[in-house]
């Protein structure tokens, strides 16, 4: 039997994103869009029951991210962000647990993240000076945020001169020593309404602050993470098999089933090492099956293309967007070592 929020996500993607994946890649992500994930229940996935959330499996949320990568990869990157404050609100300090963590999940707000550029460490490119009485300055520059005018909350992170990671929840909204850029023209997810964040003495409270930790600490957690398979590749990968199935065209269903067998291939490898091995165990076996599944997705949104010929390429064409949400999903979360292992596979 399918856990509910299986089912939720098909309605969702069915009825909702994939009718509309081509307009939000244009467009934007609408409002309106946003309000149909909040009530399908998926950001609760990973959020503890005590506070409204699922507390789902691991398994049931990498089938979630599938479905609605597949369906819509702008919105699933958009709603992708909220996960991590769940997480890091439902062990972190209680002011701030207990003041944000339950409208985030039972879907009552989305959460957005500004803070990848911790991997830049010992760079400072948002420096955290801690205030009297607990609060928090951040000064410096945000090159990504996601969401922007869709998000009702987002994690701020920054670095001290002392090598301090802190992690604080705050509104996103200009504000005094906060300002967004103009939206950011991407190759590919365009519709995310990603801005930069430009931070000049801008304060939160005590009890906004979340998490406080020696960098070491994090970045020993943090850094294993992105060896594992994204379940969006996946997701984008089957959407495309899909298209060569509808194509009519034996050729391209026949490639269809070569390809899915090796999706199939590759989801069982990657899972089984998320599932089965430790944390931070296996690198270099994890980084081979996340580099075959680029493989994979390559091929299948290539093939999407060559099925489709010329009309592929129009904008109201799926087969096109699906390439170009797989070139985004190549680098998306793309640390040093991920980046080197990719490209040696390429070198073959």
């Amino acid at each position: 039997m399918r856990h509910p929020l299986v089912d939720a996500a098909h309605r969702l993607a069915e009825g909702v994103l994939a009718p509309a994946a081509e307009a939000h890649d244009r467009d934007g992500v609408t409002r309106a869009a946003i309000d149909a994930v909040k009530a399908s229940g998926v950001l609760g996935v990973n959020a503890p029951a005590a506070y409204g959330g699922w507390d789902a499996p691991a398994a049931v949320g990498r089938e979630v991210a599938e479905i609605l990568a597949g369906a819509c990869c702008s919105t699933f990157f958009v709603q992708a962000q909220h996960h991590t404050p769940v997480r890091l609100l439902a062990d972190g300090a209680h002011a701030a647990r207990e003041r944000r963590l339950r409208p985030l999940s039972d879907g009552t707000a989305l959460a957005g993240v500004a803070f990848s550029h911790l991997r830049a460490f010992p760079e400072l490119p948002v420096r955290a000076t801690p205030l009297p009485g607990g609060g928090l300055r951040f000064d410096g520059r945000v090159p990504w945020y996601t969401g922007w005018g869709l998000n009702d909350v987002f994690l701020l992170g920054g670095a001290t001169d002392g090598g301090e990671v802190v992690f604080a929840v705050a509104e996103p909204r200009a504000q005094p020593g906060l300002t967004p850029t103009q939206p950011l023209r991407m190759a590919a997810l365009t519709g995310t309404r990603t801005v930069g964040l430009t931070l000049d003495g801008f304060t939160v409270p005590a009890d906004a602050v979340v998490i406080r930790q020696p960098y070491d600490e994090w970045a020993r957690a943090d850094r294993p993470k992105n060896t594992n398979t994204n379940p969006a590749v996946l997701g984008v990968t089957r959407a495309a098999l899909d298209l060569l199935d509808a194509s009519g065209d034996d050729g391209a269903e026949e490639t269809a089933d070569v390809l899915r067998g090796r999706l199939d291939a590759v989801r069982r490898a990657a899972y089984a090492l998320v599932d089965e091995v430790p944390a931070g165990e296996c690198l270099t076996d994890r980084l081979v099956v996340k580099t075959r599944a680029y493989d994979l997705m390559r091929a299948a949104t290539t093939a999407a293309v060559v099925a489709g010929g010329g009309r592929a390429l129009g904008l109201s064409a799926p087969a096109q967007r699906l390439a170009r949400e797989g070139l985004f999903l190549l680098v998306q979360g793309q640390t040093a070592d991920v980046r080197g292992a990719h490209l040696a596979a390429l070198r073959g």
